[in-house]
């Protein structure tokens, strides 16, 4: 018998079950009294792939769950406020996925993901987190993988984005000799894209093959994505937290929109006012500038390419700035909520996909006398531990 707690992954609350292993850490053998919570996984590959976690468990309880846990970190740094009804995703709508290709034959190779605790590769036919476009396009994407293994030490791995001109692929994890890929492997390469009605392919940002460009709408704006680029996991999610931010933004005189990236918020925070749209990626910030002219009525919008962790904005550049929006990666924004804290911002909108981060800087923002209002809960990885939040500081 252990003396403290016990994880075992694929089993729930309340159930009665054989492990197997020593520690903390364990096995599921057999489930001998189930929860009645317990449901049939939507995928074949649950329990070997290493990517979903929790298809066994009727939605409303895992969402509930998701919930407290976001409710939990926030306590840990003393942090309160109304958590709204969340958000979540619906099964066939992950618009960007990462599969990772294994050599197999000259015609198609072995794509899928990570096995659990494992680096070998699980084998997918199906997907059914993802949108139908990409599910459809498995056995394309593994021709297309199948001629990426000139060098023995290849591992590559497949960014798919499904964009409103179709998919775009970026290819990394590519090793070559010093010409790079030959020029049959780059011809095979374009013709399968080509057949396969591809948008894009890229190998670590250089183009390959290109139909037309990746793009999709942010806003009253048509985005040119570049390679690479980083979108909200779902189309639904992404409408639901920017309509949620521009209407916690309404009625600003001038806002910071910070970690913009290609535009996500930006095009409809200048709807509302004028917007300073920052990012630490070059070619985030030139596909946010060039879409400016597809987007009329806007209010005026600048853009600057700028490392927000080493140089955040002062307060003293916020100082005509009412609301700040920020939108960081899962490291959160500890130097620019510094910067925030000791300005005269007077709203603050946080989007994150880490609630402990978030919590953290949250914890600034409130110690500077910001108090945090609501909160909105956005599971958009679905059947994963993982959950976003938008949540609306003023003071």
């Amino acid at each position: 018998m252990a003396a403290g707690p016990v994880f075992v992954p694929f089993t729930l609350p309340g159930e009665r079950i054989t492990a197997q292993g020593a520690g903390e850490r364990r096995d599921l053998v057999d489930v001998l009294e189930a929860s009645p919570h317990r449901i049939e996984p939507a995928c074949p590959h649950f329990t070997v792939c290493g990517g979903c976690a929790l298809q066994h468990w009727d939605h409303a309880p895992y969402l509930a769950w998701k919930v407290d846990r976001l409710i939990g970190t926030l306590a840990r740094e003393r942090v309160e406020a109304e958590v709204l009804a969340p958000f979540a995703a619906a099964p066939g709508t992950r618009r960007r996925v990462t599969l990772h290709a294994r050599r197999g034959d000259r015609e198609s190779a072995r794509l899928g993901y990570k096995a659990r605790k494992s680096w070998d590769l699980v084998d997918i036919d199906v997907c059914p987190i993802a949108e139908p476009a990409i599910q459809a396009a498995i056995p394309a994407l593994k021709r297309l993988a199948a001629r990426l293994f000139e060098h023995p030490k290849s591992a590559p791995s497949l960014h798919v984005t499904l964009t409103d001109t179709g998919l775009d692929i970026d290819i990394t994890g590519v090793e070559a000799k010093s010409g790079g890929l030959s020029a049959d492997a780059r011809m095979q390469l374009a013709e399968r894209a080509a057949a396969a009605d591809f948008a894009r392919v890229t190998l670590s940002g250089e183009v390959a093959y290109m139909a037309r460009l990746p793009q999709v709408r942010l806003g009253p704006a048509r985005v040119s994505l570049p390679p690479g680029a980083f979108l909200q996991a779902t189309r639904a999610a992404e409408t639901v937290m920017a309509d949620f931010v521009a209407e916690a933004a309404s009625g600003a005189t001038r806002i910071a929109d910070l970690y913009s990236g290609v535009g996500t918020f930006t095009f409809r925070l200048a709807e509302i006012a004028p917007t300073h749209a920052a990012d630490f990626g070059a070619g985030a910030v030139a596909a946010l500038s060039a879409a400016l002219s597809s987007a009329p009525g806007l209010k005026g919008v600048t853009v600057e390419a700028r490392d927000l962790v080493r140089r955040p904005l002062l307060a003293h550049d916020l100082r005509h700035t009412d609301v700040a929006v920020f939108d960081p990666p899962r490291a959160g924004a500890a130097e620019q909520a510094a910067e925030l804290a000791s300005s005269k911002v007077a709203r603050v909108i946080g989007v994150s996909c880490n609630p402990a981060t978030f919590a953290r800087d949250a914890r600034v923002l409130i110690d500077a006398g910001f108090r945090l209002e609501r909160v909105l809960p956005v599971d958009q990885f679905l059947w994963s531990p993982h959950i976003e939040l938008v949540g609306v500081f003023s003071r």
